[in-house]
């Protein structure tokens, strides 16, 4: 009898968790047409080159590899917690006055939630218009695949009477047939920039194909992708000269402060970075806002009144180290929105590292680079 009853409980528990994630699915679905998705978004955006504008592939004229992680609101459910990790390499051929480069960049939404792979080349050819301005166009296409990640979760079928959970034990097949859960596109994105020795300008256009990003088939309904636009630069300043540096090129250290601003909107989004960055060679240290209070939303109370606020989101800090060959980079996102301190804010490393293979000795410091700072 005993034996019986389990049964039916598995049975019911069975038909339960199938509605579920049905239902699940569906609201999914729902989201993913009305095209509510974002793009991973990185604070150190100027130590993300590759992935906030393909023109900048090559830009640093030697061959540079770098990494870029960010951990945002770590202390929030996990279900709610955001990683995103990207790692780029590009390569410039003087040759050709062309740059090449790759990046490879994942997003998991949460511990058992969605999670995206992108592989991309990159091409940039470096056009000099006069002896004190550079203008740089660039293209990227990428390969992305879409996973939801479902082989994480517990199905009926895997539930044992007896001895209780069995991982050994096959999934609930009605999933695989009434879902794909997975998606596969490729995607293209342009932009240019314009820099001479202080400044630089760039835009960029990303999904400009705004591929299905879909990994339903509830519906016919195509989930594009919506195109983002950003629009970024800078500008720096001297403020002085620092102590003569030890590598014999007597030199002063530089002192220099870089006000910077990146703009995107993609789809209902729009957001707003602006700061400024000091370099106290070796270090740097930066702090800027992100938000777009020009625009509203409005959420409902606990009693059920609407409210208004401000778009703010984040106050962001950074710190870094630079050398002759390498830079390193930590920044910490102070959360504004209604999310509070509470959710643990973000955390973002970047490191990036230069190679010159065509003589041994140290990147030269004279070197012409985009002015951004050189985390």
């Amino acid at each position: 009898m005993a034996i019986e009853q389990g049964c039916y409980n598995v049975k019911l528990l069975k038909v339960y968790m199938r509605r579920i994630l049905l239902v699940l699915i569906a609201v999914c679905g729902l989201f993913a047409k009305e095209g509510i998705a974002q793009d991973p978004q990185f604070s150190q955006f100027y130590a993300a080159p590759l992935y906030i504008n393909p023109a900048f592939t090559g830009a640093s004229e030697f061959t540079r590899f770098g990494v870029n992680y960010r951990n945002q609101w770590p202390s929030l459910n996990p279900a709610a917690n955001f990683v995103t990790f990207s790692f780029y390499a590009d390569h410039f051929l003087p040759n050709v006055n062309s740059g090449i480069g790759m990046i490879v960049t994942t997003d998991r939404e949460g511990t058992q939630g969605l999670q995206s792979t992108s592989i991309g080349l990159s091409y940039a050819y470096q056009l000099k218009l006069s002896d004190n301005l550079v203008f740089r166009p660039g293209l990227n296409v990428s390969y992305t695949t879409r996973d939801a990640n479902f082989s994480n979760l517990v199905f009926a079928s895997q539930i044992d009477p007896v001895n209780g959970f069995d991982p050994t034990l096959p999934g609930d097949p009605a999933v695989g047939a009434n879902a794909n859960l997975n998606a596969s596109f490729v995607d293209i994105s342009a932009g240019g920039i314009f820099y001479s020795r202080n400044l630089f300008l760039g835009v960029a256009a990303h999904h400009i194909n705004e591929p299905d990003q879909s990994i339903l088939e509830l519906s016919d309904t195509p989930s594009n992708l919506p195109m983002r636009v950003s629009i970024h630069g800078g500008y720096k300043i001297t403020i002085g000269k620092g102590p003569l540096r030890k590598d014999l090129t007597y030199t002063h250290a530089e002192r220099s402060i870089t006000p910077v601003f990146q703009y995107k909107s993609q789809g209902p989004f729009d957001i707003l970075d602006v700061g400024a960055y000091l370099h106290l060679e070796p270090v740097n240290l930066g702090v800027w806002y992100r938000g777009y209070p020009l625009k509203k939303f409005t959420s409902t109370n606990a009693v059920g009144d609407p409210q208004v606020f401000p778009q703010n989101e984040a106050l962001i800090f950074s710190i870094g180290v630079t050398t002759s060959d390498f830079n390193i980079g930590y920044s910490y996102d102070y959360t504004l929105s209604e999310l509070g301190v509470a959710s643990g804010g973000a955390h973002e490393f970047s490191i990036s590292y230069y190679l010159n293979f065509k003589k041994p000795q140290r990147v030269p410091r004279d070197q012409w680079k985009i002015p951004c700072p050189k985390n």
